[in-house]
């Protein structure tokens, strides 16, 4: 008689003897998975079976934690892709759970099975080039285009979030010291320089615009909206959409956009990272690190273009 072999390689006697299909039906009718999830598990254990296989392992109480550790390792090793490798270690975590639940174990060696970290997206960032047509969309013959500039030179020139920049008071703009103080997470304050560029557009705005705008409901704020009251999030982030479909600029745009590609160019032309950390108001210095990555992708691009050897 001829051993049914299923997908992965697996025998119906491997199956019987790791239980496999008694666990479909534990995740089909008992855990009330996705035929999507229970078709994944069943694939990712397969594999699992085969690989111990392998190595003489025919039952589950004969798994150890460092089969299952080279069992990963295999997956780094065929490429598999650290959201794959993740699944899998889901798959383990909760098949061993079935098993001790059905008496067929007794230990559990996916106990402390470690997964890849999700890879942290790098940040979008604009060129100068986009960041220089990003400024200057705003109609100057519309009169909140300089309260829109004013957003957009403070986001970029100083770094700020979305919520420091709806938060800023006339109190904290010292413009003759070319310093804007911010109100940062944890209440923490620091103050950023801004350049005059930046500074010429506030000062027009704060001048010749915004008392235009005042209507006694402004709390202080330095951005307002059309009717006087001081610009929400929802706001500056329209403001900066708008503006960057106005400019011709195809990359999606946010505030926080800004705010990454003003950590990048300063580190791209030459700012020492804990400067970096110490305008963008980060904690901790791994937070600012993930501009490094950007900075380093630059860097790539410049060996290639410019080295003998590139």
């Amino acid at each position: 008689m001829v051993a049914t072999t299923h997908p992965g390689g697996v025998t119906d006697e491997q199956s019987r003897r790791f239980a496999l299909e008694g666990f479909r039906d534990y995740l089909a009718l008992e855990a009330g998975a996705s035929r999507h999830t229970v078709d994944n598990y069943l694939r990712d254990l397969r594999h699992m079976v085969g690989f111990l296989a392998g190595r003489g392992i025919e039952r589950p109480p004969a798994v150890t934690r460092t089969h299952l550790r080279e069992f990963v390792f295999a997956l780094k090793d065929t490429g598999a892709s650290p959201a794959t490798i993740r699944r899998h270690v889901s798959s383990l975590h909760t098949y061993f759970g079935f098993l001790i639940g059905e008496g067929a174990t007794t230990e559990d060696p996916s106990d402390r099975l470690e997964t890849p970290r999700k890879g942290r997206k790098l940040p979008s960032v604009l060129s100068v080039p986009e960041i220089d047509a990003l400024l200057i969309a705003p109609p100057i013959d519309d009169p909140l285009a300089w309260r829109d500039r004013t957003l957009l030179e403070l986001g970029y020139g100083a770094g700020l979030r979305v919520s420091e920049l709806c938060d800023l008071r006339l109190e904290d703009l010292f413009l003759g010291d070319h310093l804007v103080r911010v109100i940062g997470k944890g209440d923490k304050q620091r103050l950023v320089p801004i350049g005059r560029k930046a500074i010429s557009v506030v000062a027009l705005y704060l001048n010749s615009i915004r008392p235009n705008l005042d209507r006694g409901q402004t709390r202080g704020r330095l951005l307002l909206n059309f009717r006087g009251q001081p610009l929400s999030r929802v706001g500056a982030w329209g403001i900066v959409k708008r503006t960057a479909t106005r400019a011709g600029i195809k990359k999606r745009v946010t505030p926080h956009t800004l705010r990454h590609s003003f950590a990048t160019h300063l580190l791209e032309g030459g700012a020492d990272l804990r400067a970096v950390q110490e305008m963008l108001g980060h904690a901790d210095l791994s937070t600012t690190q993930i501009y490094t990555h950007v900075d380093r992708e630059y860097l790539r691009s410049v060996h290639l273009q410019f080295h003998p050897r590139g």
